[in-house]
């Protein structure tokens, strides 16, 4: 069985620090929340950048699956779908690496 790891990286939309701040704890919060609720995911950590470089992205997402159809189910799992939808355009830019170990 070969572990695949799925790797989603951020922008978040704000014209302030403090309304990016705002929109990093709802996302932060609404992955979190899928922790157990996902049949074979593994593992599941979000976080937010602490370098300040330019090009950095505001959040990554980091989680494993037991399999690629486990990741496949994810992606259309209702409580993913959901956080989806809450999320709506709050990001801006995504960038997306999946592998298997």
């Amino acid at each position: 069985m070969n572990i695949v790891k799925h790797i989603v990286m951020w922008d978040v939309k704000g014209d302030t620090d403090k309304e990016r701040r705002k929109h990093i704890e709802i996302l932060k919060t609404a992955f979190e929340g899928l922790q157990g609720k996902i049949p074979g995911m593994r593992r599941l950590e979000i976080g937010v950048d602490v370098s300040n470089i330019d090009y950095a992205c505001d959040v990554v997402l980091y989680s494993e699956f037991d399999s690629l159809e486990a990741l496949q189910g994810y992606a259309s799992h209702p409580e993913h779908l959901r956080v989806r939808r809450e999320l709506g355009d709050m990001r801006i830019a995504r960038h997306q690496v999946d592998y298997a170990m």
